[in-house]
């Protein structure tokens, strides 16, 4: 693939993330290979650095600190020898950033799993947004505000295998057993999960095993995977956060909600984008057929990740779980 055709590739990926999509033309086109990649996007995560050291106020550096959380983690996507160094940065840079401008902010950390608690500590809920395959807490930051505009507490967290624990960590198929340890760590009485892609297998898995779940959406997650079915890209990227092919390819065998769909006790809502290309994540409406509680809810323009879509599902997915975590009721016609 082209530097031109990846750029193409990840463009409503990276400003569903939150970048300047004219920034981000200004990077990308300047490349000549993917090769160029990881470094364009670090550089570019560090020019903002340099920004936030001479900053004129802390909320001015804390926003700085932010945009280059999301540089860095894009800087990720593309194989290259910095991949992790990426990853470190985009972490310590959405540290610095939430020590800037949200002094609630708590760091909570646990075995197989790390990230930032935000919101209010009475809030009605807790959310925990779970990763995909090679996206991480820095990439959801605008998810993450939404719900917090609703009065949610929030917690983004990487799990193994992803985002700063990549380079240390694989792929576990019980990831239940992950979010069973942050709820510990959190806290929490009342638990709410939203799966991005991957994530959403994560997600709806563990909400068909995890008791304390009270809401749970994914967004563009998988009912079920064939590995033969999955294009080179992304078989390449499942080998090296799995821990090789080998692994990979069994991951894979795993992923199959049909036997936990009924067992989702919790409301369920299941976002899929008509437009994804990824075999295997466009398929959610047995995901939400088959639960108890489940609603289907496809944007036909949509791509992997809806980034190109967000008016059509994000306010949806807010109100879907403010709902159930505080007990009422949705709206007629939401």
């Amino acid at each position: 693939m082209s530097a031109v055709e990846f750029a193409a590739a990840q463009w409503t990926r990276a400003t569903g993330a939150g970048v300047d999509p004219h920034e981000y033309g200004r990077v990308t086109d300047g490349l000549t290979s993917v090769a160029d990649w990881g470094p364009a996007f670090l550089r570019t995560g560090h020019g903002y650095l340099r920004r936030a050291e001479g900053a004129g106020s802390s909320r001015s550096a804390g926003e700085y600190l932010l945009t280059a959380a999301r540089w860095f983690h894009l800087a990720t996507l593309a194989p290259h020898p910095e991949a992790h160094r990426a990853a470190v940065e985009a972490d310590r840079a959405l540290g610095g950033a939430l020590t800037a401008l949200e002094p609630g902010a708590r760091r909570v950390s646990g075995e197989g799993f790390t990230g930032w608690l935000r919101g209010p500590a009475d809030a009605p809920g807790t959310v925990v947004v779970v990763p995909g395959l090679d996206s991480a807490k820095e990439e959801f930051l605008d998810l993450v505000s939404a719900l917090l505009a609703r009065g949610l507490a929030v917690f983004a967290m990487d799990g193994p295998g992803q985002g700063v624990l990549a380079a240390t960590t694989t792929f576990v198929p019980d990831y239940e057993r992950i979010v069973g340890r942050a709820i510990d760590a959190l806290g929490a009485a009342r638990v709410g999960l939203v799966g991005m892609s991957l994530g959403g297998y994560f997600a709806a898995r563990t909400a068909a095993l995890e008791p304390r779940v009270a809401a749970v959406a994914t967004v563009s997650g998988p009912f079920r995977l064939d590995w033969e079915e999955l294009p080179p890209p992304v078989r390449d990227i499942m080998a090296r956060r799995a821990g090789g092919a080998d692994a990979a390819r069994e991951f894979v065998r795993q992923v199959d909600l049909a036997a936990l769909a009924p067992r989702i006790a919790a409301p369920l809502l299941v976002v899929d984008g008509g437009q994804d290309v990824i075999p295997g994540v466009t398929n959610g409406e047995p995901l939400a057929r088959m639960a108890p509680h489940g609603t289907y809810l496809s944007v036909p323009h949509g791509d992997h990740l809806l980034g190109n879509a967000r008016p059509d599902w994000l306010p949806h997915l807010g109100d879907h779980l403010t709902h159930a975590l505080m007990g009422t009721s949705a709206p007629a016609g939401s």
